[in-house]
């Protein structure tokens, strides 16, 4: 490894630091500025900003005749922020859930993620179904907003976490560390997926094993450096937040400008309605269920999330690589894997509803 091949690493990596610690400043001043709680934050300022470097990619794609690759970058990019990027953050820090993402925000995440199969079932996401999403992006945010507004907590509302008082900002000045900050963060990404991918080439890495893991973890750095500094800095609900609200905007906004400014839609390989997109609900669906037991996703939770990435990745790499050990992999996984983690974490909810009833009444006494 050269030494300027160490400089970039080290210079994306403190980019990336940076990048992370601005956009929460930013994200946490504007939000007190608007009198917005930090969870409202995560779910639409910093959840859009971090959402702005995919829908720049598709919408470029879509402009130079390849819109279709909007929909690799979506799927993608919210099975990795589920898994990967609030895994990390959690395993960091376990992160605490306020009630109001598990009654609303988490069953739109796994709307918004149904309905893209759904849509896309004829092999293409029409310009009007593109306008739809938007239309119900927009109802999600003002929804979102508005509750802001009017929510009293209940009972079950897990203990706020005060941040640092305010610096006495103005919202220009919060809004523009957020811009900062996202610029430094997609700087800081390339600039270490650049270096990455140059030491994998040199020892013998293939092109193909390289944008399968280097590239597509890289292009999650960013969301992973905001998650892990948000939780670090005591806004865990700001770090979920983001996770949350940029699948929806990943959905919403990209593939809704996407579709509406393609010619013609977006065409949508079946393939990716096949598999893709089911491990998308899949992994959306999984959330239910974690943020439910006790609202808090601890460390055991946020590992199973890590391991299930890594097994993606690698169910990725042996298909691709057509490898023999592919149909006893995915038999395992289907067969063995899946089904006790569905029955753990049913058993886990259960256990916590029954908690709940048993606890609600003892409150009047």
């Amino acid at each position: 490894m050269s030494a300027a091949t160490v400089l970039w690493l080290l210079l994306g990596f403190t980019l990336l630091v940076g990048g992370g610690e601005t956009l929460v400043r930013g994200g946490s001043g504007l939000g007190r500025t608007l009198g917005l709680s930090p969870l409202v934050v995560g779910l639409t300022v910093v959840a859009f900003a971090t959402s702005a470097p995919e829908l720049a990619v598709s919408v470029g794609a879509s402009l130079s005749g390849a819109p279709g690759l909007a929909v690799g970058n979506v799927v993608g990019s919210n099975i990795t922020n589920v898994l990967l990027v609030l895994g990390t953050a959690a395993v960091v820090l376990p992160v605490a859930v306020r009630s109001q993402l598990v009654r609303v925000d988490v069953p739109v995440m796994v709307l918004f993620s149904a309905l893209l199969p759904v849509l896309s079932l004829d092999g293409n996401v029409s310009r009007a179904e593109g306008a739809v999403l938007l239309v119900l992006l927009l109802g999600y945010v003002g929804g979102s907003l508005w509750k802001n507004r009017t929510e009293v907590p209940d009972e079950w509302e897990p203990e706020a976490e005060q941040g640092p008082p305010p610096a006495g900002r103005g919202w220009l000045a919060d809004l523009g560390m957020v811009a900062a900050g996202v610029v430094m963060l997609v700087v800081g990404a390339h600039l270490m997926v650049g270096a990455a991918t140059r030491v994998a080439t040199a020892v013998g890495v293939s092109d193909l094993v390289i944008g399968l893991t280097v590239v597509s973890i890289g292009t999650s750095l960013p969301e992973v450096a905001t998650a892990v500094i948000a939780a670090l800095r005591g806004e865990r609900e700001l770090a979920i937040g983001n996770v949350v609200g940029s699948c929806v905007f990943n959905i919403g906004l990209v593939m809704g400008v996407t579709a509406v400014v393609a010619r013609g839609g977006v065409p949508v390989d079946l393939a990716a309605v096949r598999f893709d997109m089911p491990v998308m609900v899949a992994v959306a669906a999984a959330l239910l269920p974690v943020v439910f037991t006790g609202f808090v996703i601890t460390r055991v939770e946020a590992a199973v999330f890590l391991a299930y990435y890594v097994v993606y990745v690698a169910y990725l790499l042996l298909d691709a690589a057509d490898h023999d050990a592919l149909p006893a992999f995915s038999a395992t996984l289907l067969w063995f894997v899946i089904p006790i983690t569905v029955v753990t974490w049913t058993l886990l909810s259960l256990h916590q509803f029954r908690v709940r009833r048993s606890y609600r009444p003892s409150k009047g006494k």
